[in-house]
């Protein structure tokens, strides 16, 4: 239950029954998804001078319910053979409205509506067989998935004078298919372990855009939007071969080396696919030095992801932006080394800390398209360094007996190129600072626990090509709860969080042009209420 904005959750949860008929296991399970959010307050413009010319009162909420109703089989087959079977079916609604009404100080005020409906649903089937063949074991894996998104934007400006609305009204019906076969045999050679992996992928994303705007007579009028429809799709090949082995009683060594081959194309114009070779793999030293210490030293060869929306245009109305597509978005490739050291402190508790280093070629930013758009592409490479300790601390040790905290706080630093200036700036958006205390008391001699959590993430600006904007809650949000172990053989748990009232908060900077060259337009600031939000909780078992 949320205080201000937001409708609330009460639909959340799980259930699941297991049971067994002869050599098959199965498991019947229903769950909710949902999300509740809502944030208000003023919005304020300022020209490049610092004089504010338009105030605004926005109201955002936005609902979401993801059900998924699954079954899973476990057949324990003859022998050592096992299989399982895996169906789910997820319908799921994710509405939002935004409201706002916008004072100018040219007098031409006005009210606008933005609402996006949402109704979609997907299944996923997945399985797999494994068993015994020659020296080793192979196991089977077959995936797939089939996503209906139909996304549905209207937004109406009403102005306070006699000028007509002004509005415009966005579909993008989706579907997504993702079909994936895998085969994995795995054999002892003496002290190596060996494994050898197949796989096909066969992504897709079939997409049809409208676009209609608000005419005189208050009629939605189709307008061309060709560039909102495609067909996007990519068959890919993997192999990889793994070793295993111990190099001492303290030190174990893994490799593994291989690549990847995929066709990347639109399939709705005549441009050529994209054919790609990528060599992949890692290796790791996993090393215990003495009793209670544990270390690793990774070094990996990866290839990312990219999204098919990307490959068309993408409209944003409640800001304004547009992302033109863009045919040419490859998968970014990274050098990645990392390290890892644990340390068990015995009746005080445990920590480690990670390091890790990356470089990246072909890094997903906006850059620009043709002669004054911009869009999703890649620009040549960029990096990632930081650090990251996470502990578990007992207080037993100094006399509260069944209190401990959990402890994280990590760094990171980020550099690329901006595409435009040509100097070095943070990647768009990465978390470049974090930290999370959680306290937890199970009061011995009771069924009673109680907890404090506090939290805080600090993200680097967004670069576009025309405007710089960093969005961001807090800066700390901060919860607690009371809980009981057993009522009736349940637990219940009654929480609150933002207790420190932080806030939804926005700055953006926008250019009349691109940004290296052009004036700013104007700044707009946002510092929004969230509110205190409140959570039961039951579980158990029977």
């Amino acid at each position: 239950f949320r205080a201000h904005f937001a409708k609330p959750r009460i639909f959340n949860g799980n259930v699941s029954y297991t049971g067994k008929m002869g050599p098959v296991a199965y498991t019947l399970s229903a769950k909710n998804q949902a999300g509740r959010g809502g944030f208000g307050g003023p919005i304020v413009l300022r020209d490049p001078e610092g004089n504010i010319f338009e105030r605004r009162e926005e109201v955002f909420h936005s609902e979401a319910d993801l059900p998924t109703f699954s079954t899973k089989f476990t057949y324990d087959a003859p022998g050592s053979s096992v299989g399982n079977l895996t169906l789910a079916y997820t319908p799921y609604w994710a509405p939002v409205t935004i409201r706002d009404t916008r004072t100018r100080t040219d007098g031409q005020d006005s009210s606008r509506l933005t609402k996006q409906t949402l109704t979609g649903w997907y299944y996923d089937i997945n399985a797999d067989y494994e068993f015994a063949l020659g020296p080793g074991r192979l196991k089977l894996i077959g995936l797939h998935h089939w996503d209906k998104e139909p996304v549905i934007t209207r937004q109406v400006t009403d102005f306070a004078s006699d000028q007509p609305d002004e509005g415009v009204r966005l579909t993008r019906d989706s579907r997504i298919t993702e079909t994936i076969g895998r085969a994995e045999y795995g054999w002892k050679m003496g002290r190596n372990d060996l494994q050898l992996s197949l796989e096909r992928a066969f992504n897709k994303l079939d997409q049809r855009g409208a676009l209609e705007v608000l005419n005189a007579d208050g009629e939605f009028e189709e307008v061309d939007f060709p560039e909102g429809s495609g067909i996007v799709q990519e068959t890919r090949y993997e192999g990889i071969a793994t070793l295993s082995r111990p190099l001492s009683p303290t030190l174990d060594l893994q490799v593994a080396a291989g690549g990847e081959i995929s066709e990347l194309a639109r399939m709705d114009d005549d441009s050529e696919p994209r054919k790609f070779f990528r060599p992949k793999g890692s290796i790791n030293l996993g090393w215990r030095p003495g009793p209670g210490w544990d270390a690793s030293l990774k070094l990996r060869r990866r290839v990312g992801q990219i999204s098919f929306y990307d490959f068309l245009d993408q409209l944003n109305l409640q800001q304004d932006r547009e992302n033109e597509g863009n045919p040419d978005l490859v998968p970014p490739q990274s050098w990645e080394l990392e390290t890892e050291i644990g340390r068990e402190l015995g009746a005080w508790g445990k920590t480690r800390l990670k390091t890790w280093y990356h470089r990246v070629e072909d890094i997903i930013d906006v850059i620009p398209i043709g002669v004054d758009g911009q869009g999703i592409g890649n620009l040549p490479r960029a990096s990632r360094m930081g650090i990251e300790s996470t502990s578990t601390l007992q207080f037993e040790p100094i006399g509260w007996t069944g209190a401990k905290l959990d402890v994280t706080l990590g760094l990171q630093r980020t550099r690329v190129r901006d595409p435009l200036t040509d100097e070095k700036r943070s990647i768009s958006g990465t978390r470049d600072r974090w930290a999370s205390l959680e306290l937890r008391h199970d009061i011995p001699g009771t069924d009673y626990a109680w907890g404090a959590s506090a939290s805080h993430d600090h993200y680097t600006q967004y670069y576009r090509l025309t405007e710089v904007f960093r969005s961001w809650e807090g800066p700390w949000w901060l919860g607690g709860y009371v809980e009981h172990k057993d009522v009736m053989g349940l637990t219940v748990r009654a929480s609150v969080s933002n207790v420190l009232n932080a806030r939804h908060r926005v700055e953006r900077t926008i250019y009349q042009g691109f940004r290296d060259v052009a004036p700013i337009r104007f700044t707009q600031s946002q510092n929004q209420l969230i509110g205190p939000i409140f959570s039961l909780m039951v579980k158990g078992s029977f």
